[in-house]
């Protein structure tokens, strides 16, 4: 897992998305992003990129990693059970699949390789954070993310104007809660949605 550039081109700006959560209009029928709900974690005229957070990764557990990586010794894991069970893994999307993006709460921070998003959430790509879970010293949240989605200047513009996408305020909770089969419909409550009644031809939020 490489390393995260914090120094990047992006930059928040009131007319883009960061810090905002994407969500995946009924037209979407792409599998890799049908009912998707994205956290956008940059947005500027230079692209976009975000991680998915409610696409389990199937048969793949932190322990299971942890133990691929030698990240923790057997005891460890053992002892340490319970809170790394509680990292969700999950397919952050189509880009770089085989990298990994921890997305967390603020109280973990590398000042040398956490990208902070808003105060409260980090986005971390390097095998320190993982360390930190397996001693018992990371984040209170955290998402383990395989790969990332990515746009290219001006592609989730054009797709939100072909009504491909609604977005709304980014919800802690929401993000980090382990009922990922739910995400989706409650994205949508939370800009009064009701995705069983939305046409195809509806504008966006």
């Amino acid at each position: 897992m490489g390393s995260l550039d914090k120094d990047n081109d992006f930059e928040v700006d009131d007319m883009y998305l960061s810090n905002q959560m994407l969500i995946a209009m009924p037209s979407v029928n792409d599998p890799r992003f049908e009912r998707s709900v994205i956290f956008m974690c940059a947005h500027s005229a230079d692209g976009a990129m975000g991680i998915v957070i409610n696409k389990p990764a199937s048969g793949i557990t932190l322990p299971k990693l942890f133990e691929q990586l030698n990240i923790a010794s057997e005891m460890e894991r053992i002892d340490l059970t319970d809170p790394i069970e509680d990292v969700a893994v999950q397919i952050g999307g189509p880009v770089e699949s085989s990298r990994g993006f921890v997305l967390h709460s603020s109280d973990y921070f590398s000042s040398e390789n956490t990208m902070t998003i808003d105060g409260k959430i980090g986005l971390t790509a390097t095998l320190d954070v993982l360390r930190a879970i397996a001693q018992g010293r990371g984040p209170k949240h955290a998402i383990l993310a395989l790969g990332y989605a990515g746009w290219g200047p001006g592609q989730l513009e054009s797709e939100m104007q072909s009504n491909g996408w609604l977005h709304c305020a980014a919800d802690i909770d929401l993000i980090f809660s382990r009922d990922c089969g739910n995400k989706y419909d409650q994205a949508m409550a939370k800009i009064g949605i009701d995705p069983s009644q939305l046409s195809t031809t509806a504008g966006h939020a």
